[in-house]
Formats: structure tokens, sequence, C-alpha cells
């Protein structure tokens, strides 16, 4: 029996409108791609299954893009191929990102029987008004209505995202978000504070002048606000931006940041193997044309030395609220991280900036806020 378990991600890239924060491999108005896409995802799954020798799969995640958006017929057929052809667990977690808007019966009852057993669906805010300035396509309502009819399918794990620091968002509009959101009882919440990328509609409209990003002042009070009502509530806080009732982490993201080992399939789905990270292209029609030829085509292929290795452990591992454990990282990379960083760590404990405990290692709340600079500081 193959003893491998790894994640799999899946990458479906359609959206029915962009949204004007988003930077993802995500595009709008290509209906006539989706078939000979699904039949790439397909064809790419099959290579790798034989390729990899049919691992054990632990955790699917169909992100997007827009998944939901496309008909049930397709997610069926790509998720007999992966049934078909790799060793999934009987206890594996199967994630599909929704939107509202894109929900119905038909698609729920499906996703049930294909056995999809977490969903995700992409709120952002609760106000109409900041929903619309984010090129979303929904309401409130609809979420909500998508909520109801998730529940009446016996979904039970649910996650919703929501965004913070969007521009011209008052506290009072983010405390009202948090409040409603809460009231639902979701097992998961995925909190971001919005970052204006190039690229972007609101990259372009930052360039303009038109619209800035929210004060710093103002995203960190959102956020340390979020956390406190999170945990308060009995979502506790396991990640920098994820919130979970006990036991409902979400499983396939644990694994990105315990550095566990994942396929990914579809246009710019990225996979980390064998000490190997790589990434399909983005671009849709060069995706479909290479799979044709039976040859990815990649954007990035690496191979990690144990120096890489180890930073993403750090990188990683500090990201979650556990931490990492400096014995263990230090037995399985031969280096005494301890004695290696002594004179960084009492640096960053007395600025109280990151908390020992034993032989574990995490960020303090304030180490949260600047997190990247304190793994800069240790790698």
């Amino acid at each position: 029996m193959n003893q491998k378990q790894i994640g799999l991600y899946i990458h479906i890239p359609f959206c029915k409108q962009k949204c004007y924060y988003c930077d993802f491999p995500s595009y709008s108005g290509m209906e006539e791609y989706w078939e000979a896409y699904i039949d790439a995802l397909v064809s790419e799954l099959i290579i790798k299954a034989e390729e990899y020798k049919n691992p054990d799969i632990m955790t699917i995640f169909i992100g997007g893009g827009t998944p939901s958006l496309i008909p049930a017929t397709y997610i069926s057929k790509v998720l007999n191929t992966v049934y078909k052809n790799y060793n999934v667990l009987p206890d594996c977690e199967s994630t599909i990102e929704c939107n509202p808007g894109t929900l119905n019966d038909e698609k729920l009852r499906a996703y049930k029987n294909f056995g999809l057993n977490r969903l995700s669906i992409g709120l952002q805010a609760c106000q109409d008004e900041i929903l619309k300035q984010l090129g979303r396509i929904h309401t409130f309502e609809d979420f909500l209505f998508s909520l109801k009819l998730a529940q009446k399918h016996e979904f039970q794990n649910l996650n919703a995202d929501i965004i913070f620091g969007i521009p011209n968002q008052t506290f009072a509009d983010w405390q009202d978000t948090i409040d409603r959101i809460l009231a639902l009882d979701l097992a998961h919440i995925s909190c971001y504070s919005l970052l204006i990328e190039d690229g972007t509609v609101f990259g372009e409209l930052k360039e303009k002048g038109l619209i800035k990003e929210a004060e710093d002042e103002l995203d960190r009070k959102m956020y340390h606000y979020a956390v406190e009502r999170f945990n308060e509530s009995g979502l506790y806080q396991y990640e920098i931006s994820n919130f979970a009732k006990p036991h409902l982490r979400c499983r396939h993201n644990m694994n990105y940041w315990r550095r566990g080992e994942y396929l990914g399939v579809g246009a710019g789905a990225h996979s980390h193997y064998n000490k190997r990270r790589f990434a399909n292209t983005a671009d849709v029609s060069m995706y479909i044309e290479g799979v044709k030829k039976g040859k990815f085509i990649l954007t990035e292929d690496n191979h990690l030395s144990k120096e890489d290795e180890l930073e993403e452990s750090i990188f990683l591992g500090l990201r979650l609220t556990e931490g990492i454990d400096f014995s263990v990282l230090s037995k399985e990379y031969g280096i005494d991280l301890e004695k290696k960083n002594y004179k960084k760590l009492e640096k960053l404990i007395s600025q109280k900036l990151v908390e020992r405990d034993g032989t574990m290692l995490r960020l303090t709340k304030k180490g949260m806020d600047l997190a990247n600079a304190v793994i800069v500081e240790l790698i």
C-alpha cells in the first residue's frame, strides 16, 4: 500500500466577473474554453497519477476562480477521474470554493454525491454597498440564501471568507460584518486584510489616486477586533488569517503550512513534491495546448536545498498559532537552531515579538502584526 499521503489541489480559473481586488489566475468571459479545460484537467490528473504512482489523497481542494460557476457535470468528470486514478482515503477532507449566486439545489446535491464534504463560500463583507465596490456579483441576501441551501443539503463544514481594510470601509461596517457572521454559527472563517495589488482594478484606481489603502492603525484595529471576537465565540485562531471551531481547521491548508506534499492540477496550480516546487502556466490556452501535447508548461520549477526547506519550515510554521518546534527542526536539519539563532531570539523575545514555551517558538499578538519582519529577521 502506498504510504505517502498528499493533498490534491484542482484549479478552476473561471469567474462570472473578476473582483476588483483579485490577482489570482482567474478569468471571466471564457465559457468557450470550459469543456477543453476540463478535458485537459482530466488528462493532467491521469498523467500525474501514473507519474507519482497513485498516491494516497488525504485532502482535495477545488479552488478558483469560481468552481461553483461551471456545470456540476464538469466537477463530476474531474472527481470521477480522481477516484479512479488515486487512492482517496475514506476520511478525505474535500472542499469546493463557491460564490453566492452560483449555487442551486442541483449543484449541491451533485457535490454531496461526489463526496465533497466542505464548502468555502466567498462573502467578503455584509454590506451590499461594499460588495458592489469590491466588484462582487452578489448581495448579502444571496450569501444567506446559499448558506441555507448548503445546510439543507447537510453540509456542516462551512467556511466564509471575509475581508477588512477595504477602501472606505469603516470600523462600524467591520463590527457589523463580524456580528452578522458570528450569528450564523459557521465552522470556519478566513479573514484577510485587503492588499491592493498591481494589475488589478483596485491597483489602477490607486495609481490614479482614486482610492487608497486603509490606514495601518485602522487595519490593525479591525484585525485585533476580529481575533478577539472570534476567539470569544469559540472560533479559535490557528493561523494568522484563519479561525475554526475545535477539530475543524482546514486540513488542506494545514498541510501547506506544515510543508506537507501536494499536487496541483490546472492553470496556475502549484505543487510541492519530492523536494521540488513547481507551477503550471496560468495562461489557460497555453495550459490546454501543453497538456494536449503531453508536455506541461511550467512557470516555476525549483529543487529545494536543505537550506530552502529549513527557511520554509520557519516562515510557514510561524504563521500557525502553535508555532514551530525548534528541537524537531534541529533534528530534522542536523543543525542546532537554538545555538545558531540565540542572539536573534533573545532580541525578538525582549521586543515581545516571539515567545517560548519549552521547545516551541511562536509569534506573540504583537509579532502577528509584524509577522513578515520577524520572519525575515529569523531567516
